[in-house]
């Protein structure tokens, strides 16, 4: 088992800034690729961007590309996100998710076998 704790969210105005973090504990963190996800109200759960276990491989999704960072430190088994240009379309609850399976291209739900409880960002125009 793996147990993720999401946090730093919050909110901003269009152009700034946030980091997000989660925090893992349970089995070997530094096994699992990462990633993170949003959900708008109203609308379905979309990948934002991952990273595999040992951080070499990142990945994004276009609309957030050039903007946000993914980054991990096994060591102290976190993975964060650093989201600069926040603009208002941004706004969701962000999720990070756990997998065994080592890719930064896990951009489905499914592939994703442990959930964090979400962490809300809202950007205001």
């Amino acid at each position: 088992q793996v147990q993720l704790v999401e946090s730093g969210g919050g909110l901003v105005q269009a152009g700034g800034s946030l980091k997000l973090s989660c925090q893992a504990s349970g089995r070997t963190f530094s096994r699992y690729a990462v990633g993170w996800f949003r959900q708008a109200p109203g609308m379905e759960r979309v990948f934002v961007s991952a990273i595999t276990w040992s951080g070499l491989s990142t990945y994004y999704a276009e609309p957030v590309k050039g903007r946000f960072a993914i980054s991990r430190d096994n060591a102290k088994n976190t993975v964060t996100l650093q989201m600069n240009s926040l603009k208002p379309e941004d706004t969701a609850v962000y999720y990070c998710a756990a997998t065994t399976y080592d890719s930064s291209r896990n951009v489905q739900t499914d592939r994703y076998n442990y959930w964090g409880q979400g962490t809300r960002v809202t950007v205001s125009s």
